[in-house]
């Protein structure tokens, strides 16, 4: 399967309702006291610098754009990759993702070649039950052309109160003129669990989070839902749990996630900073004794919240983490709202796994492009803080997650690469298109045939990408795959689509393997705790 992914900042967000004077006032104070004379000298000198620039530049110079997207932002940036401040747009967005609730039509969607481009609608969302599919090139909105138009001015544009009707233009493959639509607005919750099913009898897999979506608010009542909709905890004989592209979020919820799989009174995480307290987190509620192996999949994009999931449950031998290192994000960001609906997110103090870990990759004289995009967490362990499991095993810190089986992440070859020329392009989507165009529908078991496969290099050629009839025959199983996948999609919706790529993705493949060896690390680290609890109650 391809993995198509945008990336937003990774941060673990603890949301402080307190006004940014009365959260930040002491600490000023105090700070002023040790060099009030500095601060104050460094004060005139920015004014100063402001004065001259707002005199003697070419153009003239708007005050909010110059400090909240210039100096605001700059004077973060010095300190740390992930303190951030937000705008007004910004904050909203934000608190609609932690949210993950919203009144509009339901359907993630992307620029692409100055269009914007329906990446998926939400299963049972009013894009969904309308008929939108992915693909469609969004050309107007209640009569209004959007050629040209920002994603997120069209997002706006989709967004109404509830029960309000919206108009949408879409070109589609295969139509030479416009479809409409008309969709009643309503009430939409994206889910966080992206995908969930049973891939062996008894064996679960949920995917949770991908690269626009983590820990919000309704994630541990999103994966509760999931686990009982695959029967509940008492009928899993396993369970692969997929963290891979998780950006992190809510720190709330990485806690209620962890205390999910964890037993009552074990720590998930400890956070502390200069000005806030050690506090040290456990699971209240426990699992309850639902105890069956867990394997939890992770890639370099694991970041924040779910990497304090991937750290507990390592730390406990509650699982098998496998796959890749994760994105090492140590870092609590304290979100305070500020005047105008903008916030600042300010690092204010370091997590810590149960082990003691912090896992913070570090980010010192690095551009910022490199660290959240061209990292591939290749640290020495030689260099990286050593600390122990609850049986002992050794893991390590300062540099993510390091996984305790190392899984080798799937490789296009040049063929295949050049069917996803970019991030936004997909051929086997539009090919989709170009399909069900001339195929009304298929079934739900449908599977591609050298028909298929005719069409396809039919519509390769009509698209002018080259390729050889060997490269077709090597990669007939997988084109076949790929078309499915894009098919059901379109058809059945994105749960549907991704259960058949992940019933033949390699890693999770390998991933089920593994749980009996995760079966047999918890029950050994039990039998350890059990034996040092019983030697201490005999002194």
């Amino acid at each position: 399967m391809k993995s198509l992914r945008t990336f937003t900042t990774l941060s673990l967000f603890l949301v402080a309702c307190s006004l940014a004077g009365g959260l930040l006032g002491p600490r000023m104070e105090a700070t002023q006291q040790g060099g009030d004379h500095t601060i104050q000298q460094d004060l005139k000198k920015f004014a100063r610098v402001y004065e001259i620039v707002a005199q003697n530049y070419a153009e003239p110079v708007k005050p909010r754009q110059v400090i909240f997207h210039g100096a605001i932002p700059g004077m973060l940036r010095v300190l740390d990759p992930h303190s951030f401040f937000l705008g007004p747009r910004g904050f909203a967005r934000m608190e609609e993702q932690q949210s993950s609730h919203y009144y509009g039509v339901g359907m993630e969607i992307r620029g692409e070649n100055n269009h914007t481009v329906i990446w998926m609608p939400f299963v049972g969302s009013p894009a969904y039950k309308a008929g939108l599919r992915p693909g469609d090139v969004i050309v107007g909105v209640d009569g209004q052309s959007t050629t040209g138009m920002s994603t997120d001015k069209v997002a706006t544009l989709l967004k109404g109160p509830k029960g309000t009707t919206v108009h949408i233009e879409v070109m589609r493959e295969g139509h030479s003129k416009p479809l409409q639509f008309k969709v009643v607005r309503a009430a939409v919750h994206e889910s966080t669990v992206v995908c969930a099913f049973l891939i062996r009898p008894g064996i679960g897999f949920i995917h949770l989070g991908n690269g626009t979506t983590g820990f919000a608010e309704s994630t541990h009542h999103d994966l509760v839902k999931a686990i009982d909709d695959l029967g509940g905890p008492a009928k899993l004989n396993g369970l692969i749990l997929d963290l891979r592209n998780n950006p992190g979020g809510l720190l709330t919820q990485a806690v209620k996630v962890a205390d999910m799989f964890l037993a009552k009174g074990q720590v998930v995480v400890s956070h502390h900073g200069r000005s806030s307290p050690e506090e040290v987190l456990t699971a209240e509620h426990g699992n309850h004794g639902h105890d069956y192996p867990l394997v939890v999949l992770v890639n370099n994009d694991t970041a924040s919240a779910a990497e304090i999931v991937s750290g507990a449950i390592q730390d406990h031998d509650r699982g098998i983490i496998a796959g890749q290192t994760t994105f090492g994000k140590g870092l609590v960001q304290t979100v305070i709202p500020l005047s105008d609906n903008t916030a600042l997110g300010l690092t204010t103090a370091h997590y810590y796994t149960p082990s003691g870990r912090l896992i913070q990759r570090d980010y010192n004289g690095m551009p910022l492009y490199d660290y959240f995009w061209a990292h591939d967490n290749t640290t020495s362990k030689a260099h990286r803080q050593v600390k122990l499991t609850d049986s002992g095993r050794i893991v390590y810190g300062g540099g993510g997650i390091t996984p305790d089986v190392v899984l080798q992440k799937p490789k296009l070859d040049d063929f295949q690469k050049s069917l996803f020329p970019n991030l936004l392009t997909d051929r086997f989507l539009e090919f989709a298109d170009f399909y069900l165009s001339r195929h009304n529908s298929v079934p739900l078991d449908w599977k591609p045939d050298a028909h298929t496969l005719t069409l396809f290099e039919k519509f390769l050629k009509s698209k002018r990408i080259p390729f050889t009839s060997q490269q077709m025959q090597a990669n007939a199983d997988w084109i076949k795959l790929q078309i499915r996948e894009r098919i059901i999609t379109n058809l059945y919706g994105q749960n549907r689509g991704l259960e058949i790529a992940y019933r033949h993705d390699p890693e999770v493949t390998s991933a089920i393997t593994l749980l009996p060896q995760a079966e047999a690390l918890e029950k050994h680290a039990m039998k350890l705790l059990a034996e040092r609890e019983h030697a201490g109650m005999s002194r």
